[in-house]
């Protein structure tokens, strides 16, 4: 692995959560195919990663060369790039718009026509292409020019935001939509088709480009209030800011494009804040910590513990199918919200939760995982009543480094996981701010797991 050097520049991330998250679809959506932000992204890819895409593709392209009108010959990597740049789109555009229109991403041997109309440009649906626009570099420059075009004056095409269209499909019924922003109207107007022709778009650019997140992460589309937690391959929403802010560090939000997002299936949503108190239909009344749901078995308990009957949430049963039953809060039960106490003559802090004891190697964890919770002083004899366990680890999605080495680890499911490049860390998202220093005694309590990369 290649480490970085760090550069503590700013990275600007979203942290407020406005109050509900939209539920999304995973799968494809006609009236919203990708965000205007994504299309006119001319900087995301540099030549070498377009080179590398191509090379890794093992397509005709990866080798292929090209000459302008100018007499000057380059790569048709270089020409992508260049036209990009030039016409200001994004150059995934033109190469997702090269494998839908004549697979030439990964066509070994494609003929000279399909190079000569590389992406369809001029080659109307009512048959026969105009040969002023013939050759590929004339394509993608005037592809991604007309494609410009309609986003910069969206009043001279025919489709266009917020209006509704009946749109015609290759061997299927036709299609209501109703575009939602510019740019998928405007793939509606480079190709008047949901299916095959827009869906393909839409599944070429989820294969090519979209990313994988860690289990843990929290991600939010820019420019969308809704924040999701990635678990276990699926996206669960925050419904509530207290439910996001009550368990995880809203500065850790990770902005991503919607087609990254788009890609999870829809998991159960997160509504109650941790350490709600809930009562289900048939009377149970439940504590909420972290992922389980602990009974009260009495009434006493429930008083004992002196919670407020004010404080009780009534919730439908299955709104707590996604918990797992934790230990049950009886009369004899202590500290059922965990609590952090201090050997009055050690000094050293233990995290207490039912009968165990769980030593803080590293005062940092007091400034996350128990931000905002208050030490207790205790005594020996109190303290020897709960069993020692393992030191308390590092939170999922931590970011962290030791003092004496460069590289950053991310945790996932309790591995430590090494960040592959400063490019890795910046395309997923992640802020410089976040990086932890922690002591070598702590990082050490996590395995080390593979490496992050964009293509895990």
């Amino acid at each position: 692995m290649k480490h970085f050097k760090y550069i503590f520049t700013s990275l600007l991330v979203a942290g407020a959560l406005i109050v509900l998250a939209p539920i999304a679809k995973a799968e494809f959506d006609p009236n919203f195919i990708i965000g205007d932000q994504e299309i006119l992204d001319e900087k995301s890819m540099t030549l070498e990663e377009i080179q590398n895409l191509l090379s890794s593709q093992g397509g005709f392209l990866a080798t292929y060369t090209v000459t302008d009108p100018n007499g000057l010959t380059m790569s048709a990597a270089q020409a992508i790039y260049d036209r990009a740049i030039n016409n200001l789109v994004n150059p995934k555009f033109i190469i997702v718009l090269l494998q839908k229109e004549q697979s030439l991403i990964e066509a070994k041997s494609p003929s000279q026509s399909n190079l000569d109309w590389a992406c369809g440009y001029g080659c109307p649906d009512s048959g026969g292409c105009n040969d002023r626009w013939r050759g590929f570099w004339k394509q993608i420059n005037s592809a991604s020019l007309q494609f410009r075009d309609y986003m910069d004056n969206p009043h001279l095409y025919r489709y266009k935001a917020g209006q509704t269209y009946t749109i015609t499909n290759t061997g299927r019924e036709p299609t209501i939509v109703t575009p939602q922003n510019r740019a998928t109207a405007a793939l509606y107007n480079y190709t008047p088709h949901v299916y095959n022709g827009n869906y393909n778009f839409w599944k070429i650019w989820q294969r090519y480009f979209t990313r994988n997140y860690l289990n843990g992460s929290l991600l939010q589309v820019a420019g969308d209030p809704g924040v999701w937690l990635i678990e276990n391959g699926q996206k669960r929403a925050f419904l509530t800011r207290s439910a996001l802010t009550s368990r995880y560090d809203p500065s850790h939000i990770q902005i991503v494009s919607k087609a990254d997002l788009d890609k999870y299936e829809v998991g159960l949503p997160i509504k109650f804040a941790q350490y709600s108190i809930v009562r289900i239909p048939n009377g149970r009344i439940y504590l909420l910590v972290d992922n389980y749901k602990r009974r009260f078995l009495t009434p006493e308990a429930f008083k004992k513990m002196g919670f407020n009957p004010d404080e009780i949430i009534q919730a439908a049963e299955e709104e707590l199918s996604n918990y797992l039953e934790g230990t049950s809060i009886s009369t004899t039960s202590t500290y059922p919200t965990g609590a952090l106490l201090q050997d009055r003559k050690t000094g050293g802090i233990y995290w207490v939760s039912e009968n165990t004891k769980a030593p803080l190697w590293d005062a940092i964890l007091l400034k996350t995982k128990f931000k905002g919770r208050k030490i207790v002083p205790s005594s020996d004899k109190e303290l020897s009543a709960y069993q020692t366990i393992d030191p308390v680890r590092l939170a999922d999605g931590e970011i962290v480094k030791t003092a004496n080495s460069p590289v950053v680890y991310v945790i996932e499911n309790g591995i430590k996981r090494p960040i592959g490049s400063e490019a890795v860390f910046i395309k997923l998202g992640y802020n410089w701010l976040n990086i932890l220093t922690v002591s070598e005694k702590l990082l050490s309590l996590h395995l080390e797991g593979a490496a992050v990369n964009l293509e895990q």
